[in-house]
């Protein structure tokens, strides 16, 4: 039986990308299983894994759903990160975010 989900990240220079990773987060990553990966431990059966894979990076997509989008939105803008702002999507509000290597981060929330 599935108990945990790491959603997958590649990129093509891991310190860029955990600079990024972590202002988005707001936090350190929380393991370093091996060389080449960092992971972010979202919640008690969910997280973030970014790993260093240059001939597939920025081919990646993830999906992350915010308590507070409008917040979320606030503390990209206040860290740096572009954005264009909350827009419609299906039932709910997304924020569509790019990492360094053109992965795209989705926020989704109300």
């Amino acid at each position: 039986m599935i108990h945990r989900m790491l959603a997958n990240c590649t990129v093509t220079d891991l310190d860029r990308a955990e600079q990024w990773y972590t202002s988005l987060f707001d936090r350190e990553p929380d393991a370093r299983p091996m060389p080449g990966l960092i992971e972010w431990h979202l919640g008690d059966a969910f997280g973030v894994q970014v790993w260093s894979e240059p001939d597939r990076a920025g081919h990646s997509s993830v999906v992350l759903e915010e308590t507070d989008l409008d917040a979320a939105t606030e503390h990209a803008t206040q860290v740096g990160i572009d954005h264009e702002g909350p827009q419609p999507g299906g039932r709910a509000r997304i924020l569509q975010l790019k990492d360094p290597d053109g992965n795209r981060v989705v926020l989704t929330g109300h």
